[in-house]
């Protein structure tokens, strides 16, 4: 349980970075051209993780976490996991997943467990307030976000209104996936780049904690879920069939 209730601490705090775009082709990534579906398409296909390795990684995940359900949100961010080498592409879709398991138990819970603390996730400071309600922006999906101001960010980001109706990162699976590759790819949080720049810079396993929930884990603040993640990771690379690389502690 603990794994899971760290997940509501994994926004608190953080400086939000809006990102002004994705990229619209990534190195890498030669489908990036392509029309909208095809890429879509291709991008599932080109996914260094297979369904059977997905479901070797989360043997007791929730059906709501859906293999079809990541590879159809891979497009929203072409150049997670498809970009440098083909180690890099397997460590970084590893590292993405490890801390994924560590935030939902293993992609069990898809929303956060402990209920007393979603009225906490309103800031009602923000000029758009609460629309869906004060306790509507608690911690969903794979990496559980939290917060009206992030549910708002992603959503823009995304396409998708989820300030109105933040339910759907707990009803639709691919929703639930891009906002997830949203955090990873555009957001630093604590640290100082993105999980996505951590991985494919080389800077390590390590710096994606910190971009996660750093200011809670990182520098001896809690070794214990540090080395969780790092487990998953550890675990995962061998699954992939690469190697985890340096700095996989925070």
């Amino acid at each position: 349980m603990a794994a899971v209730l760290s997940a509501a601490t994994l926004v608190v705090g953080v400086a939000l970075v809006v990102p002004t775009g994705h990229a619209a082709a990534a190195a890498g990534c030669p489908s990036c051209t392509a029309p909208a579906g095809a890429r879509a398409d291709a991008r599932a296909e080109e996914f260094v993780v297979s369904e059977a390795q997905f479901n070797q990684m989360f043997p007791n995940r929730n059906p709501f976490y859906t293999y079809s359900g990541l590879t159809a949100a891979l497009s929203a961010y072409p150049e997670f996991a498809n970009t440098g080498s083909d180690t890099v592409r397997r460590q970084e879709a590893a590292a993405f997943l490890a801390n994924v398991g560590h935030e939902t138990g293993g992609l069990v819970y898809v929303v956060e467990q402990n209920t007393s603390n979603y009225p906490h996730y309103c800031d009602a400071s923000q000029p758009y307030g609460c629309p869906a309600g004060q306790a509507a922006y608690y911690g969903r999906g794979p990496l559980q976000l939290s917060w009206n101001f992030n549910y708002k960010a992603a959503g823009d980001a995304l396409g998708i209104d989820l300030l109105h109706n933040p339910y759907l990162v707990e009803q639709d699976p691919a929703v639930a996936w891009k906002t997830a590759l949203w955090y990873w790819n555009t957001q630093q949080g604590p640290g100082t780049m993105t999980p996505h720049q951590a991985m494919v810079s080389g800077a390590g396993f390590g710096e994606t904690i910190r971009s996660i929930n750093g200011s809670i884990e990182c520098n001896g603040g809690n070794p214990g879920q540090v080395q969780s993640r790092i487990n998953n990771y550890t675990s995962f690379v061998q699954i992939l069939g690469t190697t985890p690389g340096d700095n996989l502690s925070c």
